[in-house]
This record gives C-alpha cells, sequence and structure tokens, in this order.
C-alpha cells in the first residue's frame, strides 16, 4: 500500500517563524517513518509548487506533489515552467496535480470569468502536457492560445512529470482519463470509487490506448483516543465542502450526509481498516489529508500509521 500525507495549511502561530523551515521538518519527518510522498495544496499563501520544489531538494528521497495547484489563472507556459524547475530541483521526485478552481473564487479574487470547465480543462491539459515534454507545440483552442516563444526543456527536468487531475465528474474524469496520469479525488469514498471513479477513468484511458490511471485517494483521517474533539474539530474544518456541489454530488453517492462522516477517526486498527477499504475499491494509493487539524500527537500518530501501512505493502 502506498500511502502518502497532505502536508497542513501552515497557518501562521506564534510558533510557525518560516514555513519552509516546518515544511522542510515535516518532510524529513515523513521520510524518517517511511511514507511515500508528501503533497501540497494552494492556499492563499505560499507556493504549493515552491514549496514542494524546496521540500524535495532538502529531503533525498521523499516523492513531492502539489494536490492541487488550480488551472486559474496560470497560463500552460507558466505552470509549465514552474513545474519543470521543480522537477529538476528534486531530481525527478516531483507530481503535478492540478484543479479546475472554482468559479466564485476565480471571480472574486482575480475578477477573471470562469471559461467552460471541462472545455477548458481538455484545452489546457492538451497545451500543457508538450511543455512538460519539453516540446514547442503551440496550442490553439477556444479558451486558450499557447505560442512558446523559444525552448521550453529545462536541464535536469527528467524523467517527464506525472500530471494528476483533480477530477470527480463524470465528464472531467473522462478527460482526465484521456490526457493525463490519474485523478486525485478527495471526499469519495470506496463506493464512489469502485462504481463511479474508477470505471469511468480506466474506460477512457483504455479508450485511447493510455496506461491504467492512478486514482490517488484523498482522504481525512486522524488516529485518535479522543474521537470527540477530533471530529468537532474535522466538522469544523470540512464543513466548507458541503457547500460545493461536486463535493456534494461525491457525497451524495456515498450515502454520506455530511462531509465530515467521510473522514477516518478512530485508533490504528479503525483508520487502517478504513484506508484498507479505498484500495480494495481500486485506489492505486492513498493520501491522508486533514492529519494536523486536532492535536499535534494525533497528526504524529496518523503520519505513523501511514508509514507502517507503506512499509508493510
Amino acid at each position: 500500500m502506498r500511502v502518502g500525507v497532505a502536508m497542513p495549511q501552515f497557518a501562521p502561530t506564534e510558533n510557525l517563524k518560516n514555513v519552509t523551515d516546518r515544511a522542510a521538518e515535516l518532510g524529513r519527518e515523513a521520510e524518517q517513518l517511511g511514507i511515500d510522498s508528501v503533497w501540497f495544496n494552494q492556499p492563499a499563501t505560499h507556493d504549493a509548487i515552491v514549496l514542494a520544489a524546496v521540500v524535495g531538494r532538502e529531503v533525498p528521497r521523499i516523492s513531492v506533489g502539489t494536490a492541487v495547484v488550480p488551472m486559474h489563472p496560470r497560463h500552460p507556459q507558466i505552470l509549465a515552467s514552474a513545474a519543470k524547475t521543480a522537477q529538476a530541483a528534486t531530481h525527478g521526485r516531483f507530481q503535478l496535480g492540478i484543479g479546475l478552481g472554482a468559479p466564485d473564487l476565480l471571480t472574486h479574487a482575480y475578477g477573471l470569468p470562469y471559461p467552460p470547465p471541462i472545455a477548458h480543462l481538455r484545452e489546457y491539459l492538451s497545451a500543457l502536457r508538450p511543455l512538460l515534454a519539453g516540446e514547442v507545440t503551440p496550442y490553439e483552442g477556444s479558451t486558450l492560445t499557447s505560442r512558446p516563444v523559444g525552448p521550453t526543456k529545462v536541464l535536469g527536468a527528467e524523467p517527464e512529470i506525472p500530471l494528476i487531475v483533480g477530477a470527480m465528474g463524470a465528464q472531467a474524469l473522462r478527460v482526465a482519463g484521456e490526457l493525463a496520469d490519474g485523478t486525485m479525488p478527495f471526499l469519495a469514498g470506496p463506493r464512489t470509487l469502485e462504481e463511479h471513479i474508477v470505471p469511468r477513468i480506466t474506460e477512457a484511458a483504455t479508450r485511447v490506448g493510455r496506461p491504467a490511471p492512478r486514482v490517488i485517494a484523498s482522504v481525512p483521517a486522524i488516529v485518535t483516543d479522543d474521537i470527540d474533539q477530533a471530529r468537532a474539530a474535522a466538522t469544523a474544518h470540512l464543513a466548507f465542502y458541503d457547500s460545493i456541489p461536486s463535493y456534494r454530488r461525491v457525497r451524495d453517492m456515498e450515502g454520506a450526509h455530511r462531509a465530515v462522516d467521510l473522514a477516518l477517526i478512530g485508533d490504528e486498527a479503525t483508520v487502517a481498516a478504513g484506508l484498507r477499504r479505498y484500495m480494495e475499491a481500486g485506489a492505486t494509493e492513498i493520501t491522508v489529508a486533514y492529519t494536523d487539524i486536532a492535536r499535534e500527537e494525533d497528526r504524529r500518530r496518523t503520519w505513523q500509521l501511514a508509514g507502517s501501512l507503506t512499509r508493510s505493502a
């Protein structure tokens, strides 16, 4: 079982003096525990790709990735340049996870119109893939234009960067299967994986002759003895996703009433059994997320479990 961890939000506190120092410290801890990979989300504060590159550079064996960087408002040429630089910095241990973003965020934060999401995803990936390979390939679409000026190859950015899409809807899964290397669904439970996500993305990849896609299930998980406290914290942090239609759809597919119902909270045996159900449902890998929202001792226990599951695979 390949198990990674999602890095925390690095919210400002009295004890956090430097975000890159703390990220590197946690990266070293993850490596020592035998965890397979660490993943960085993209908030409004630090840059996920830069932070992944820093950690991958300082921690010599662990894989690093973004989960996920929104396509908006980064042009494929800008995103590809950053990703290839991170790949060179980490000597081939960087993975690029991208997402469709949210209409309200794009319009509110940047004052930009939200393009048709599926058409834009297809065109974005079509423009991005050759750029990640260091090619100079123009692309003309209805939602974007990409005309590289000069070479796009970054020395040391090898092998080609794995491209993962945060896809969960039927149309997005079809595009991801055809043009990307896999998906990283969040809050999609085992039944949703087995009956919806895995069949759809696999069928799309098979139809165009691509390899079997990776399905990296991102699962909120907390190993703890104080279940009530951890569930209260998870309820507060995950309630945001109950307001987003795409997450409500996958939540409803699973038969859950709230996002927190999909969190694995309990002792080591309880959480491990829950994670194994995702693998049985067709996940190729697992990333445990939101491990830091309760107590620090609970985060450490959760990461220790993630490492033990990886080592026992």
